[in-house]
């Protein structure tokens, strides 16, 4: 069902002009026309018939553009009804959270199709959600309330009824959907593969004395007889998200059966614990010496694990990627690697020592200085739209020069996990493989 919310969400009076991405759909636009030409009757032949090819086919509606082979029309759709005032969407890469009115999508005159088409590149991979309005009561006209409307409302977006493809990142969310263009990267250790020996997943409880506490851990064991020494280490926080909704077992699996990384143990804080505190400002510290000092030697009693800093890798997403990078310079004793995904920078109003920055996010400057001592390798998995002015773009040049190494994967979407479970499993061979 669609998911629809009484909230006074008011049609912009001066909606911004469609930004350079925002293109038109060819289908679209030759069903404008015949509906602009048809009477009453045909008009709702016209739009069910529209309507049962989406049924059909899913969305969002996805179409080629005769001048630019290298990208696609992507259109996002919703079937509205009288009630429906504004509809909005969510997707990461294309919402800005700062301007919800970009997101909004146009309803067709005549009929119930509300739309909103972007041209995007032909490998994009991406998730959204979308929630109409069916409020009634006054409208706000000012620029602040306005944007105070949509944020209440986004809080309550969902699936897209009309997609086939669910992504769910949690246990008891509704998750998201997915959306794959044609030349998107394949992913392919994302499916179960019913020939693949089986890793096992258990839930423990770990010490945690610089965080105060114990704290609960997804821990991966290998497949029964793969190993035949030590045991290579990956740390991941988010350990309730990766070994629950998103699978990350199964891909683990895929992974050693074709022999593309070394047996390992995982080792998965959940976010409740240790691994919510790379949220907080000014925790970095701690929850890299839990990692180093608390998390592996407990782990060292449960298997025979390597002490090789160059088999041992941290990893993290967004804020977690920032955790992950400090704690392998903070630490290189322990963690040799670090699997950063979309990460995250500071701001020089967080840390007085991030540079002048002028405002934008910049890095720590003593996070890369001595004592912090042996090299590391580094694996960054980020979106290729980053510009010179977001937190990833500089940071492979600022590791090399401290004579670190650095591999960089991008690709075509947004922060992510529809991106960054593929490049999870692209990370650990880049930096376990061989």
């Amino acid at each position: 069902m669609s998911r629809t919310v009484s909230a006074a969400v008011p049609a912009p009076a001066d909606a911004p002009a469609p930004a350079p991405h925002t293109v038109t759909s060819p289908r679209l636009t030759r069903l404008a026309r015949r509906i602009e030409q048809a009477g009453q009757a045909e008009r709702g032949a016209l739009t069910a018939e529209f309507w049962a090819t989406v049924e059909r086919d899913g969305t969002p509606l996805i179409e080629p553009l005769d001048d630019d082979p290298h990208h696609r029309a992507v259109t996002f759709l919703w079937r509205g009804h009288r009630a429906t005032r504004q509809v909005l969407l969510l997707a990461h890469g294309l919402t800005d959270p700062d301007d919800l009115t970009g997101s909004l999508l146009t309803p067709l005159p005549g009929t119930e199709i509300w739309y909103l088409t972007r041209r995007l590149r032909a490998d994009h991979r991406g998730s959204y959600r979308m929630v109409a309005d069916i409020s009634t009561g006054p409208l706000p006209g000012a620029e602040g309330p306005l944007r105070a409307r949509l944020r209440g409302l986004a809080a309550h977006a969902a699936p897209d009824p009309h997609n086939r493809t669910p992504l769910r990142e949690s246990a008891g969310s509704a998750g998201s959907s997915l959306f794959e263009l044609p030349l998107s990267p394949p992913q392919p250790w994302r499916e179960p593969r019913p020939d693949a020996p089986r890793g096992t997943v258990e839930r423990l409880r770990s010490p945690g004395l610089p965080l105060g506490d114990q704290h609960a851990v997804r821990v991966y064991h290998p497949p029964s007889g793969t190993a035949s020494g030590p045991l290579d280490v990956l740390v991941l926080p988010g350990g309730e998200r990766w070994f629950g909704a998103l699978g990350l077992a199964a891909t683990l699996d895929a992974l050693l059966a074709e022999r593309r990384i070394p047996p390992l143990l995982v080792l998965a804080p959940e976010v409740a614990g240790p691994a919510g505190w790379w949220r907080e400002p000014g925790t970095h510290d701690p929850y890299a010496d839990f990692l180093a000092d608390e998390l592996l030697p407990w782990a060292a009693a449960l298997r025979p694990v390597t002490t090789d800093p160059r088999r041992t890798v941290v990893a993290g997403q967004g804020l977690g990627g920032t955790a992950a990078l400090h704690t392998c310079l903070r630490r290189p004793e322990r963690f040799g690697g670090a699997l950063v995904q979309s990460p995250a920078a500071a701001r020089p109003s967080d840390d007085r020592h991030a540079g002048s920055g002028h405002g934008r996010p910049s890095w720590p400057s003593q996070w890369f200085d001595a004592p912090h001592g042996a090299p590391v390798r580094v694996h960054l998995d980020v979106a290729r739209q980053e510009t010179a002015t977001e937190p990833g773009s500089g940071l492979p040049d600022l590791l090399r020069r401290r004579g670190h190494t650095v591999t960089r994967q991008e690709f075509s979407g947004g922060a992510d996990y529809a991106c960054w479970r593929g490049g999870l499993a692209d990370g650990l061979i880049a930096l376990l493989g061989g």
